[in-house]
């Protein structure tokens, strides 16, 4: 390696470290940003620090015709501004050779959804294996919760409060929030729970070699399922969270409380639904998502207990 290539090397890892230690990124995001950075610079052959917006323009320019989508295209300009401006603010660059550049339009679709007699058809299946009973849990778990991917795959089992009805997740940039959970959903759990073969294993889906599953298991299997279901195979992780989501707004027309439960991180609406408690939150679930029936009142029966409990004989 050249010495520049190794300075860049060095760039990029501090860059990486950066967004790992002040920005609390997840390794797979991590992983994302270092993969832009390192075609590019397999691109560049030559110093980082001497790139100007022609070039960095050139470099779209061969992403296009490479035949690379739109979002990837955006995703991985976007990288190198977020690189640049780290660059610029340590002195290393005058200018953020990316900041200038523009990123090809996207086409605009609208997300595919599933509609509800799709969604029922989708989680209507024998869970009479453990394989089966696995991926009924996964797509229970996905359809009553909106959770991404990532953060489905790892979900250990301290994370659940089955109890509650409640997944405490850490979402994007280590964001932490609480998403109830249906009875249908619950009951599947517990279930899935019982029946696992690892039962000693961290994980609310585990892997091999003692890892969480991965997330090209998941969306392996949810193909499979979705193929022999609906007869077709185009099902992802994301089409569930976009359903998830549709369905309730459908529901209750609340989308302060959809954000929220979704875990979205747009500064325009986050002192909005800093407002909104999780009562609130778990009430809207309650009433509007289609396999939530019968948890409120499980809630609420849990509630009254608490409030009720008879009052210590103890003299103050």
């Amino acid at each position: 390696m050249s010495d520049a290539k190794f300075a860049d090397q060095l760039w990029i890892d501090a860059f990486l470290q950066h967004l790992s230690g002040q920005r609390n990124y997840s390794q797979r995001t991590l992983d994302a940003y270092a993969r832009d950075l390192e075609r590019f610079l397999r691109w560049r052959e030559g110093d980082l620090l001497q790139v100007n917006v022609q070039q960095v323009s050139q470099y779209v320019g061969l992403l296009k015709r490479q035949g690379l989508a739109s979002s990837t295209i955006a995703r991985s300009l976007s990288s190198l501004r977020s690189f640049y401006g780290f660059l610029l603010k340590r002195g290393a660059v005058d200018t953020n050779s990316a900041s200038a550049c523009v990123a090809p339009k996207n086409a605009g679709k609208l997300p595919r959804v599933l509609d509800t007699d799709q969604a029922a058809q989708l989680l209507n299946f024998a869970s009479d294996t453990p394989e089966a009973l696995r991926d009924k849990a996964l797509l229970e778990l996905f359809y009553g919760s909106g959770l991404r991917l990532s953060e489905l795959a790892d979900l250990r089992l301290s994370n659940l409060d089955l109890t509650q009805g409640i997944v405490q997740v850490l979402g994007k940039g280590g964001k932490e929030r609480r998403v109830p959970l249906g009875r249908i959903c619950i009951g599947v759990l517990q279930q899935w729970m019982r029946s696992r073969s690892n039962p000693n294993s961290v994980w609310l889906f585990p892997g091999r070699a003692g890892s969480a599953i991965s997330v090209r298991t998941i969306q392996n299997r949810l193909k499979k399922v979705a193929s022999v279901q609906l007869g077709d195979d185009s099902l992802h992780p994301h089409m569930l969270r976009h359903t998830y989501a549709t369905h309730m707004l459908e529901s209750s027309g609340d989308l302060r409380a959809i954000q929220e439960l979704l875990g979205h991180s747009d500064i325009a609406t986050t002192q909005i639904y800093t407002h909104l408690d999780f009562q609130h939150l778990a009430k809207v679930y309650d009433k509007s998502h289609p396999r939530a029936q019968n948890i409120n009142v499980e809630r609420a029966e849990s509630d009254t207990a608490k409030s009720t409990r008879e009052p210590s004989t103890a003299k103050t």
